[in-house]
C-alpha cells in the first residue's frame, strides 16, 4: 500500500524541502522527492501547507490518559500510549519509576508482549530506581545502593530494558554502569549530589546521559566560604555527555532552555515530557493521592517539590520554540537526538528512505494535525 503526502514543508536531515512529497510503502518510508506529481497507485494526502516532521521519541514518560506504565497492565500501557501517540509520540520508552522490583518485572512482561506483536510505539522500558541517593528523593521509600546480585538477575531475566537511571555517587554505581554499557543499555545520571570528579569518573565508567537536567541535582553552591561546582555545571562542562530537559514551561524557565541549547547544542540536548498519568487526561486526581496539579504542573501535596509534568511531546516542542530555540532544532531535539541517545536512530528519529514511516504533521501554531506510526495513520 502506497501513501503519498504532498503540499507540506518536509524536515529532512539536509534541511527543509518545499514543494516535494514523501511516499510511504506499508510501514516504511519509500522515498522523499522534490516532486509532488501523483505516484501511480498511491493514496494522496494533501496536508495544505503543514509541516511534515519525524515522529517524536518520548524517552522519559511515566504515563498519560489517567494510567501509569508502572501499573504493569496491558490496559495501562495501551491507554497511556494512545494518549501520547495522538500528540506525536510515535516511539515511546515507558518509564518505570519504582523501588519495587516486582513492578519492573510486571511492566517488562507487558512490554515484551507488545514487542513480540510488533508495530506499536513502545520500544522498550526505561527503569528509574531504586538505586537513588536517599537525600535527593522525596516520597520514595526504598532508595538504596546498587545491588549487583539484584540488578544482574533483572538484566538476565529481562531483555527489553533500554535505559536505567541511578545516582552515580553510590557505592557500586560505576560497576553497574559498565554492566549496562556491555548490554547496550543507556546508563543515566539522576537524583544526585555529584560534583565534578564524580561526574567525570561516572562518564568514564559509562554514564553517557543525564536525566532531567537541573532537577534533583545541585548547581553552583557554597560550603562555608568556598564555592563548588554542582552536578549541573559538571555535566555542561563534559562535551560528550548528553542531557535532557523537562520542557513543559514549568520545570525550567525559557532562559535556562536557551542556555542548555547554547552550551550543549541540538546534538546533545533532548526534550522530554516527564509526564505523569495525568497528561492528556480530563479526569481528576484521586483524593488519596500525594500529588496535586497546580499551575499546569504536578506537585507533591505539601508543595515542597515538583513531581512531574502533564505535558505531551507537541507541548515541549512549542515551549522550546517560545523560549527562542529555532523550530527545526526543537523538532530534532524531540526526535533525532533522543533516538540517538536510545540507540534507535537506525529506524526512527528522522525522515529518511528505509526508516519507519513515523510522521507528525504540525500547523503553523505548532499543533498536531496528523500522525502516522509505522505507516498507519492514527485516528483517535
Amino acid at each position: 500500500m502506497l501513501t503519498q503526502i504532498i503540499n507540506g514543508k518536509i524536515l529532512t536531515p539536509n534541511g527543509w524541502l518545499e514543494g516535494g512529497s514523501i511516499i510511504l510503502s506499508d510501514s516504511k518510508i519509500l522515498e522523499i522527492t522534490n516532486s509532488d506529481l501523483p505516484r501511480v497507485g498511491a493514496s494522496i494526502v494533501d496536508v495544505k501547507g503543514d509541516y511534515i516532521l519525524p515522529g517524536f521519541v518520548a524517552m522519559n514518560i511515566h504515563g498519560g490518559g489517567g494510567c501509569a506504565y508502572k501499573e504493569g497492565t496491558r490496559k495501562a500501557f495501551d491507554i497511556a500510549t494512545a494518549a501520547h501517540l495522538k500528540h506525536g509520540a510515535t516511539t515511546i520508552f515507558p518509564t518505570i519509576y519504582t523501588a519495587k522490583i516486582d513492578k519492573i518485572y510486571r511492566s517488562a512482561e507487558v512490554c515484551e508482549e507488545i514487542l513480540k506483536e510488533g508495530g506499536a510505539p513502545v520500544k522498550g522500558i526505561h527503569v528509574a530506581g531504586p538505586y537513588f541517593n536517599p537525600q535527593m528523593v522525596k516520597s520514595f521509600p526504598g532508595a538504596k545502593n546498587p545491588d549487583k546480585d539484584e540488578y544482574t538477575r533483572i538484566l538476565s531475566d529481562i531483555s527489553c530494558i533500554k535505559r536505567w537511571d541511578l545516582s552515580p555517587e553510590l557505592p557500586g554505581a560505576y560497576d553497574m554502569a559498565r554492566v549496562l554499557n556491555w548490554k547496550n543499555i543507556v546508563a543515566a545520571i539522576t537524583h544526585t549530589q555529584a560534583e565534578f570528579e564524580v561526574v567525570r569518573d561516572a562518564y568514564e565508567a559509562g554514564f553517557s546521559h543525564v536525566s532531567q537536567l537541573y532537577n534533583a541535582m545541585p548547581g553552583f553552591h557554597k560550603r562555608g566560604e568556598y564555592k563548588y561546582e554542582g552536578t549541573v555545571e559538571s555535566v555542561l562542562l563534559i562535551d560528550g555527555m548528553s542531557v535532557e530537559v523537562t520542557a513543559d514551561g514549568r520545570h525550567l524557565p525559557g532562559t535556562i532552555l536557551r542556555l542548555v541549547y547554547k552550551l550543549k547544542g541540538v546534538e546533545r540536548m533532548s526534550l522530554i515530557t516527564n509526564a505523569l498519568k495525568y497528561a492528556a487526561f480530563d479526569g481528576e486526581v484521586e483524593p488519596d493521592s500525594d500529588i496535586i496539579i497546580e499551575d499546569g504542573v504536578c506537585k507533591l501535596k505539601d508543595q515542597s517539590s515538583l513531581a512531574g509534568s502533564i505535558a505531551t511531546m507537541d507541548k515541549v516542542v512549542k515551549v522550546a520554540v517560545d523560549a527562542g530555540i529555532p523550530f527545526e532544532d526543537a523538532v530534532r531535539m524531540a526526535s533525532e537526538t533522543p533516538a540517538k541517545v536510545m540507540n534507535c536512530f537506525d529506524r526512527v528519529g528522522s525522515l529518511e528512505e528505509g526508516k519507519d514511516a513515523d510522521i507528525v504533521l504540525m500547523n503553523k501554531e505548532y499543533q498536531v494535525t496528523g500522525v502516522w506510526q509505522q505507516g498507519v495513520r492514527y485516528v483517535g
